[in-house]
């Protein structure tokens, strides 16, 4: 489904730091939707891969110490819970030193709006487009 929009849309300025803001293991409220932001490419730069998940909560295994527990939002949508076992539900499971890929929106925005950016510089440059490889 394409997004229709009457009007020409201004984003909001705004100006990027040269770092990215994951959330911190105290951010996380379950049930709440993350997004985790990773990169295909050599220099994990300019192909990013967006996935939507959503917190379930964190040591929920006798073994865990510091285990984060994320499920996939499609699942969660459909009302399949991580703990029934079923196939289509996907559970990602992240240690507090692992969480440097998991974002609130806008954090997961501007991590895309430097990828933009790179991908635009990278292009000046002459270079081949990174996603023309196969």
């Amino acid at each position: 489904m394409a997004l229709r929009i009457e009007e020409p849309v201004i984003f909001e300025e705004r100006e990027l730091k040269d770092y990215s803001e994951p959330v911190t293991p105290g951010e996380l409220r379950e049930g709440e939707v993350y997004f985790a932001v990773q990169f295909l490419d050599d220099k994990m730069m300019v192909i990013p891969v967006v996935e939507t998940l959503v917190y379930v909560g964190h040591n929920l295994s006798p073994d865990d110490v510091t285990t984060f527990y994320f499920q996939d939002a499609e699942s969660h949508r459909q009302g399949l819970s991580y703990t029934s076992g079923e196939d289509q539900v996907l559970v990602y499971r992240q240690s507090a030193a692992h969480l440097n890929h998991i974002f609130e929106f806008e954090r997961a925005l501007e991590v895309l709006m430097a990828c933009s950016l790179r991908r635009r510089r990278h292009e000046k440059q002459g270079a081949e487009h990174p996603s023309s490889h196969s």
